[in-house]
């Protein structure tokens, strides 16, 4: 398995295409969620979120998700889901097990499924990725 890093370029696109590759009615909804793909995660989302070591946060949905919003409710940002690169190269180096891009996707998928309005419980339920 190759072990060379990815550029930040490379990770978007693969981000990208694991958006595109959602089922048909979960697209609309995604392509309303920014995506941002940046190598460490923000000192202040690390602070917000107590965690010290920025390698165990490899992604993150921030927003109101789709089953909680309201008509009413006036939107503060965009709901955005950020792709942390070196927390997942750091990942993808010590499983040794699984391709980038597969690691990637499910990265992905996993903060989109907060958008859609599933909890991490629900998102464990019928996610294999760990076993």
């Amino acid at each position: 398995m190759d072990r060379s890093p990815a550029s930040l370029d490379a990770f978007e696109r693969l981000a990208r295409q694991a958006v595109d590759a959602l089922p048909p009615a979960f697209r609309a909804p995604a392509s309303e969620v920014v995506l941002l793909v940046v190598d460490w995660p923000p000192a202040h989302i690390l602070d917000e979120m107590g965690i010290d070591d920025p390698r165990d946060l490899t992604g993150l949905y921030e927003g109101v998700p789709m089953t909680e919003k309201s008509q009413f409710d006036q939107p503060l940002g965009p709901d955005t889901v950020w792709i942390f690169r070196e927390p997942i190269l750091a990942e993808w180096r010590d499983r040794g097990d699984v391709a980038l891009p597969d690691l990637v996707a499910h990265v992905v998928v996993h903060e989109f499924a907060h958008h859609f309005g599933w909890s991490d419980d629900d998102i464990a339920a019928i996610d294999r990725w760990w076993e």
